[in-house]
């Protein structure tokens, strides 16, 4: 693993409190599970930051918070965001990341607002790319690979130029050294993007963040959501839609998202069902590595 040049900082509640306002609703940028996401200023890096506080009764906050902090103080790479720091005071657990000033790509894909540009071809598979790059880092550049294991549309941040980062690492494992072929583990993540052999066996490997690499690509290239109940009951998954369509070369234009407007190119967009059929292999040993060989 490549250690930082600048180990994580420790900042005191007192500090982030005073960066976001007190924790101001104005100052929010999202909420979920976790905890909630605010955006800050601190005076003492002179920069503008995310502020991530963790729900003190939250499940298992304390080690996902561990985990966060020790994945990200060793992990470095353009694709993965940056931690800045942290702080631990009493039972408060917050994180402190660069600011990611587009949001993430569920954002733009699902939620778009009336002033935001739909994401055009080139953009998409731009995106696409160095996500792919941020995975490879993590299994291919790291020894033992880390298993990233929440891999999914809100947490593929966009910074300028659309520059995606991948972020949120409390699931992350160290994935099988020597001989091991898998780590056995309680079955964590996003239901719609885990790969179906980890939700039944709770066996995880490398493959199983390819899987859902393949789910978050067909969302880029179709604007669909991985589990959407508002459709039809054939349609509400997006891997099981999308299998019978893999088989026919001629509806792969019927499964560009109508948002394209057909502005793609038609090579591009076989290739790129070609990749995301592949990812999502019912068969782990089917599935690509993340380094092309």
């Amino acid at each position: 693993m490549v250690l930082s040049n600048g180990a994580a900082q420790i900042f005191t509640f007192r500090e982030l409190a005073a960066a976001t306002n007190n924790f101001s609703a104005d100052c929010l940028l999202g909420e979920g599970g976790f905890g909630r996401v605010y955006k800050g200023y601190l005076d003492s890096v002179s920069q503008v930051v995310a502020i991530k506080q963790l729900d003190r009764n939250g499940l298992q906050g304390n080690r996902e918070f561990l985990v966060e902090v020790l994945m990200l103080s060793l992990l470095h790479h353009p694709n993965l965001v940056n931690l800045i720091g942290y702080c631990a005071d009493g039972d408060q657990r917050l994180l402190v990341y660069e600011y990611m000033p587009l949001g993430s790509l569920e954002d733009h894909l699902h939620d778009p607002s009336p002033d935001k540009t739909r994401l055009d071809w080139n953009t998409r598979m731009t995106i696409a790319a160095g996500a792919a790059k941020g995975l490879e880092h993590l299994h291919d550049k790291t020894n033992p690979p880390v298993i990233y294991r929440d891999l999914k549309c809100s947490n593929i941040l966009l910074g300028e130029g659309y520059h995606p980062k991948l972020s949120d690492f409390g699931l992350a494992k160290l994935g099988p050294v020597g001989d091991k072929t898998h780590v056995s583990t309680r079955v964590m993540g996003t239901y719609g993007y885990c790969a179906p052999e980890y939700a039944m066996t709770g066996q995880l490997t490398l493959k199983s963040d390819v899987y859902s690499y393949g789910v978050v690509l067909l969302e880029i290239i179709t604007g669909r959501r991985a589990i959407d109940v508002t459709r039809a009951a054939g349609e509400q998954n997006l891997v099981a839609w999308a299998r019978p369509l893999f088989k026919d070369r001629r509806k792969f234009p019927q499964m560009a998202d109508p948002a394209l407007k057909g502005q793609y190119p038609s090579r591009g967009l076989y290739q790129a069902l070609a990749v995301a059929a592949m990812c999502v292999q019912e068969q782990p040993t089917m599935r690509p590595h993340t380094t092309p060989s």
